[in-house]
C-alpha cells in the first residue's frame, strides 16, 4: 500500500501557491504534499514567509504570555550569570595590573581582595545558572504541555473532511517528531543560546571600554564573522524545514503502511513498501546530511576567524606593551574576553540546528492552530425546538466535496418526524452524502439543511450530537472495556442501562459469555472481538445515547446471517419513536422503512414505501429482485 498524503490545511495550501492535483505522485510512486515537496520560500517567496514567521510568533507569544513573571525573574537570574561571568576577566587584569607591584612589596590585601571577588563572582554565576535553569525548564516544561494540549484539542474541534484529507501520520508527526524538537530546544539549548547572545553583546562592549584601539583591530573580523553567519541563517532556515518535511514524510508512509499492514500482506506489497520507506527513509538522510554539512562549514570558519583575530590582538597588543601604550593585564584581559566571545558564536553553531528545528516544528504546528474548522460553531446559536420530534428538510441543497462536479445538483426533501427513510442507489449516488449533511460533518456549498425549522449550522455542535447519532460500518471501539465502549454513547450511564442497551440490540449474550463479561477489554480498536460484535456493541452505544434522529451508514454490512437477524429484530425497537435514515446495499434492512429513495446522481429518481416500489418496477424493484436472487 502506497502511502497516500493528501493535500495540506488552508494555510499550507496558501504559503504553497497552487495545490498540485489530489492524487499525482513523483517518480518514486510517492504522493505530493504541498509542505513535502518544496520549502516554503521556494514555493511563495518573502510574502508566504513572513506570514508564516508571523504566526509562528503570535503563537510563541500567546504560549509565554502567561509566563511573563516567571521570565522576568528568569532574565534577572541570567543577566546575573553573564555579569558573575564577565568579571572573571576583569578581575584577572586588576590582578596582574594591581596586585602583583603592592605583592612584591609585602602587601597581599589587594591579591586577596581580588581572589574573594573572583571567588564570590563564580559563586554567583552559579547561583544564576542553578536558578535560571530551573525556572525555564519549569517555564519551557508548562509550554510544552500547553502547545501539545492545544494541537490535540484543535485536532479534536477540526471538522470531518479535514481529517479525510490530512492523513493520520502527518497528526502523528506534527504531535511527535515537531513537539520533540521544539523539547529538545527548550531542555538542552534554550539557555546556551540566550546566553551566547549575550555573552557576545557584553564582551562586545567591554573590549571597547578597555582598549580602544585593540577594539578597532577586532572589529576587522566582524565583515567576516556577519557574511559567514547571514549565509548559514538563510541556509539552515532553509535545511531544517527540508528536515521537517522529510521526517513527517517517513512518519506518515510508517503509519500508513502499517495501518493497512492487512491489505499490504494480501497484495504483497511488502517490498514494493520498502522501495518506498526507503527511498523517504534516504531523504530524510540527505536532508540531515545537508543541514551537517552546513554546521561543519559554520563553526570551523568561527574557529579560523577567531585564532586569526587573537594572532593580530597578541601581536598588536604586545607591541602596545612593549612601548608603553597598554598594560600587559589589559592584554591578558582582552585576550580573555576574546575567547569568551568567539567560543559562545561556536556553540550558537552547535545549538542553532536545534533552534532551526524548532523554528520550523513551530512554523508547521501554528498552521494547524490556525486551520479554521469546515463546520464552525454558529456566532448567535439557535436553539432546537423542546417538542421537535426530528423533522428534517432540505432546500435546494447543493454540495460537492471540492470544487468541480457537485455530488448533490440540488435536493429538496423533507422527511417528517419519527419517519424511518432508505436510501438506497448505486456507489457514489449520494447516499453518504446526505447522511453527512444530516449529522454536519459538512455544510452544503448551497440551499440549507434544517432539523426541526432549525437551520443545522445555527445549532451548537453539543446539542446537535445529542440529538443527531450516526452509526457507520466501521465501528471503531476504543481500548478498554465493553461496557466503557457501549458508555461512550452517554458517558453517565450506570451499569444497568449499558446492560439494558445491550440486551435490547441483541448484544448481552455473548457478552455474556465472554471470560469478563462486560468487564472484558475489547484490545486495540476491538480486535478481540469479531466484525459482527463490533457492530453490536456499536449499536448498543447508539441505542444508549438515545438521539432523535438515527443514522445507520451501510452498518449492518459486516453483520453475519445470524447476527443480522438478531439486529434486525432489535433495529424496530431501536428505531421506533425517532426519524432515521438507513442506508443499505442489503434491503433486508430497507425493509423495516416506512419510505424509500432512490438515488441517482445526487438526485431522488423514485420515492415511495418499499412494497409500492416493489409493485411499480422501477430502480428500486431491480435492485430488489436481484437482491433477492442473490439469496437463492
Amino acid at each position: 500500500m502506497t502511502a497516500t498524503v493528501p493535500e495540506g490545511s488552508r494555510d499550507q495550501q496558501e504559503a504553497a501557491g497552487p495545490a498540485p492535483h489530489h492524487g499525482a505522485t513523483d517518480w518514486r510512486g510517492i504522493a505530493t504534499d504541498p509542505d513535502a515537496e518544496r520549502t516554503v520560500a521556494e514555493q511563495s517567496g518573502s510574502r508566504a514567509l513572513a506570514r508564516l514567521r508571523s504566526r509562528s510568533r503570535a503563537l510563541l507569544g500567546s504560549l509565554l504570555r502567561p509566563h511573563r513573571r516567571l521570565i522576568g525573574v528568569a532574565v534577572l537570574l541570567l543577566l546575573l550569570q553573564n555579569a558573575a561571568g564577565m568579571a572573571g576577566p576583569y578581575l584577572v587584569m586588576l590582578g596582574i595590573d594591581r596586585a602583583i607591584g603592592p605583592l612584591r612589596e609585602g602587601d597581599p590585601r589587594i591579591l586577596i581582595v581580588v581572589a574573594i571577588a573572583f571567588a564570590a563572582a563564580a559563586a554567583g554565576e552559579y547561583a544564576g545558572k542553578r536558578g535560571f535553569l530551573t525556572l525555564s525548564s519549569r517555564i519551557g516544561q508548562a509550554v510544552l504541555i500547553d502547545l501539545r494540549q492545544r494541537v490535540y484539542d484543535h485536532f479534536l474541534r477540526l471538522s470531518v473532511g479535514f481529517h479525510e484529507r490530512y492523513t493520520s501520520g502527518r497528526v502523528i508527526a506534527r504531535l511527535t517528531s515537531d513537539m520533540d524538537s521544539i523539547a529538545e530546544l527548550v531542555d538542552g539549548g534554550i539557555d546556551d543560546l540566550v546566553l551566547a547572545g549575550l555573552s557576545i553583546v557584553s564582551v562586545a562592549g567591554i573590549l571597547l571600554w578597555l582598549d580602544a584601539p585593540l577594539a578597532a583591530v577586532t572589529l576587522l573580523a566582524f565583515p567576516f564573522l556577519l557574511i559567514l553567519s547571514r549565509w548559514f541563517a538563510r541556509a539552515s532556515g532553509v535545511a531544517y524545514r527540508r528536515t521537517r518535511e522529510a521526517v513527517a514524510l517517513v512518519i506518515v508512509h510508517f503509519v500508513e503502511s502499517l495501518g493497512g499492514i492487512r491489505a499490504v500482506q494480501a497484495f504483497r506489497r511488502e517490498p514494493r513498501n520498502q522501495h518506498i520507506f526507503a527511498e523517504v527513509n534516504d531523504e530524510y538522510r540527505r536532508a540531515n546530511l545537508r543541514a551537517f554539512r552546513l554546521i561543519a562549514t559554520y563553526s570551523p570558519g568561527i574557529t579560523v576567524i577567531g585564532n586569526v583575530t587573537v594572532a593580530v590582538v597578541l601581536t598588536y597588543g604586545g607591541w602596545r606593551v612593549l612601548g608603553g601604550h597598554a598594560e600587559i593585564g589589559v592584554l591578558a584581559a582582552f585576550l580573555l574576553y576574546l575567547r569568551r566571545f568567539f567560543e559562545p558564536m561556536q556553540e550558537l553553531s552547535q545549538f542553532y540546528n536545534a533552534l532551526q528545528s524548532a523554528t520550523a516544528a513551530l512554523e508547521k504546528l501554528s498552521g494547524v492552530l490556525d486551520e479554521q474548522p469546515g463546520v464552525p460553531e454558529p456566532k448567535t446559536p439557535a436553539a432546537l425546538p423542546a417538542t421537535g420530534g426530528g423533522a428534517i428538510e432540505f432546500r435546494r441543497v447543493t454540495f460537492s466535496y471540492r470544487d468541480g462536479t457537485p455530488v448533490l445538483p440540488e435536493l429538496t426533501l423533507r422527511i417528517p418526524a419519527g419517519q424511518i427513510v432508505a436510501l438506497v442507489g448505486a456507489t457514489g449516488a449520494g447516499k453518504s452524502t446526505v447522511a453527512k449533511l444530516v449529522a454536519r460533518f459538512y455544510d452544503p456549498t448551497g440551499g440549507t439543511v434544517s432539523l426541526d425549522g432549525v437551520d443545522l449550522r445555527q445549532v451548537e455542535d453539543h446539542r446537535l450530537r445529542r440529538t443527531v447519532v450516526m452509526v457507520t460500518q466501521e465501528n471503531h471501539l476504543f481500548a478498554g472495556s465493553i461496557a466503557d465502549n457501549i458508555r461512550f454513547g452517554r458517558p453517565g450511564a450506570t451499569q444497568p442501562e449499558v446492560e439494558a442497551a445491550a440486551r435490547a440490540i441483541g448484544a448481552h449474550d455473548f457478552i455474556s459469555a465472554l471470560p469478563d463479561g462486560y468487564d472484558t477489554d475489547v484490545h486495540r480498536r476491538g480486535g478481540r472481538l469479531s466484525a459482527g460484535q463490533r457492530q453490536l456493541v456499536a449499536f448498543a452505544r447508539a441505542f444508549l445515547a438515545d438521539p432523535t434522529v438515527l443514522i445507520l451508514d451501510e452498518a449492518t454490512s459486516s453483520l453475519d446471517v445470524p447476527s443480522e437477524r438478531l439486529v434486525q429484530r432489535a433495529l424496530r425497537t431501536i428505531l421506533r419513536g425517532r426519524t432515521a435514515l438507513v442506508i443499505a446495499h442489503r434491503l433486508s434492512t430497507v425493509e423495516i422503512a416506512d419510505r424509500v429513495l432512490v438515488l441517482d446522481a445526487g438526485r431522488i429518481v423514485e420515492d415511495g414505501p418499499p412494497a409500492g416500489l416493489v409493485r411499480s418496477g422501477g430502480r428500486y424493484a431491480v435492485l430488489h429482485r436481484q437482491w433477492r436472487d442473490s439469496l437463492v
